[in-house]
């Protein structure tokens, strides 16, 4: 790998810890990249998952006092089916055709930025308007775990704003189980996507650095810039790189 190559990866993993340090979706900035760097785009996602997991899975331990139920359903059997969706995700993205994935990129990037754009609102909306039992519960869990381990993107705001609709009155209080969540679906992807060997090690780890080091940061500006600011910046990010995409799909 040569130079310049190492230090566009180690930025872009920069950017991308410290995007999901402040507002989420650092998958913006690590998939491209990966993809810029000549990897394919199953491999690139599956290498991007790889890369910013280590920031997810401090922040679920960090969280870890705050643990409790979700829409009054046990967080086992919550976190079980997350388990469960993670792995059947990621095992769909490699079972799948390259091509699929390719295909439908675009169209997850822009799932994931409207979801950045309004998912706290809506689920805000939706708050309390249904409680449907543990069953309904579980099967959306599951599905929302599904798509973390295929591609992830905005994951965690998208629990949130289904936790809302299925009936949870607080979410506030909830950081902890989503975050811990979020971390159980890309862990399982994390194990399927290095024993099938899709994972390019050279361009991940330097990646991983560079969110490891981006995460720290990003925490430490989040504490000065006015959550107005930083949401208007990843959303700016998100949006100009789901238009690169689509253009690039057509």
């Amino acid at each position: 790998m040569s130079a310049h190559r190492l230090v566009f990866l180690v930025l872009a993993g920069l950017l991308g810890g410290g995007m999901n340090a402040l507002a989420g979706g650092g998958s913006f900035a690590t998939l491209p990249a990966l993809i810029a760097a000549g990897l394919s785009p199953v491999v690139a996602n599956a290498s991007s998952t790889v890369a910013l997991w280590p920031g997810g899975a401090a922040g679920a331990w960090t969280y870890r006092a705050g643990l409790r139920p979700v829409c009054d359903v046990a967080l086992g059997p919550t976190l079980a089916v997350t388990f469960a969706g993670g792995l059947f995700g990621a095992a769909l993205l490699l079972a799948l055709p390259s091509h699929s994935f390719d295909v439908v990129l675009p169209w997850l990037l822009l799932l994931a930025t409207l979801t950045l754009a309004f998912g706290r609102r809506a689920g805000e909306a939706l708050q309390g308007r249904l409680h449907m039992g543990t069953r309904t519960m579980l099967a959306v869990q599951f599905a929302l775990a599904t798509y973390g381990g295929y591609f992830g993107g905005a994951v965690g705001l998208m629990m949130a704003a289904a936790w809302s609709f299925l009936g949870e009155p607080d979410l506030r209080a909830l950081n902890a189980p989503r975050t811990l969540l979020v971390a159980a679906a890309n862990s399982m992807a994390v194990l399927v996507f290095v024993f099938a060997g899709v994972v390019r090690w050279g361009p991940t780890l330097a990646m991983l650095a560079g969110g490891v080091a981006g995460g720290f940061l990003g925490a430490r500006i989040g504490r000065r810039l006015p959550p107005m600011v930083t949401r208007a910046m990843t959303l700016a990010f998100a949006s100009a790189i789901t238009i690169v995409f689509f253009v690039r799909g057509g």
